[in-house]
């Protein structure tokens, strides 16, 4: 998987650069499709298509942040329903790369024996991908790094995986309080030597940010 060279400190993205967005754009204009769900790691792809993964708690927003990226309304299946995402899901792009779409976590009223289940699956997804470039942890705007965030990191960190900040829900929360979110989401993340500086900020209500998390991904699949 790629290494990348850290820079603090942490900032939020507010500048697309022309070229990337374009070429972003060009990305996600390509087909999609879902090609597979797993709950062994012994049936991930074999192809060694280059993949960058979204994670996040159940109900941050996920698919419909897949679904917004791929400008379909139901590759990623949303739910009212916490917890229900129980597999690993793969979206092939362009013919020759993943998006992965990881269980949902945090959901207390999910069994016990499932959720460590889930722990172990996304365990085994991390440290033996050869192939993740990036893990884009989302996070609720309106209330911020939670301790299952902070398990999830730490267990990024002992695979040695980049991840980067995805707010979601960015039209539900008020600026002021947002304001008070980042800071302390900003000193959250500083206890992680790999948490990746820029932090992104989206609504998929809105399509805001969508354009520069499009490009951030071409980017992501572009390096050597």
């Amino acid at each position: 998987m790629t290494k990348e060279k850290q820079q603090a400190p942490f900032y939020l993205a507010n500048h697309i650069d022309p070229d990337q967005q374009k070429a972003g754009h060009k990305l996600f204009a390509k087909q999609t499709e879902f090609i597979k769900g797993i709950t062994s790691i012994t049936a991930m792809p074999s192809e060694g298509h280059p993949e960058v993964c979204f994670s996040g708690r159940s109900n941050v927003g996920k698919s419909s942040l897949i679904n917004n990226l791929t400008g379909r309304n139901s590759i990623a299946r949303t739910s009212k329903t916490p917890g229900r995402t129980r597999e690993i899901n793969f979206f092939l792009l362009d013919q020759n790369k993943f998006l992965v779409d990881l269980p949902g976590y945090g959901f207390a009223k999910a069994p016990l024996k499932e959720r460590e289940r889930w722990q172990r699956l996304v365990s085994d997804y991390f440290f033996q991908s050869q192939n993740l470039r990036r893990v884009f942890l989302l996070i609720d705007s309106r209330h911020g790094i939670k301790s299952s965030d902070i398990n999830l990191m730490k267990m990024l960190g002992e695979a040695g995986v980049i991840f980067q900040v995805v707010f979601t829900k960015h039209d539900k929360v008020k600026e002021l309080q947002f304001k008070e979110v980042l800071e302390a989401s900003f000193e959250k993340m500083a206890a992680h030597a790999n948490a990746f500086s820029e932090v992104l900020l989206t609504s998929s209500r809105k399509g805001h940010g969508i354009a520069l998390l499009r490009a951030t991904i071409s980017k992501l699949f572009h390096l050597n």
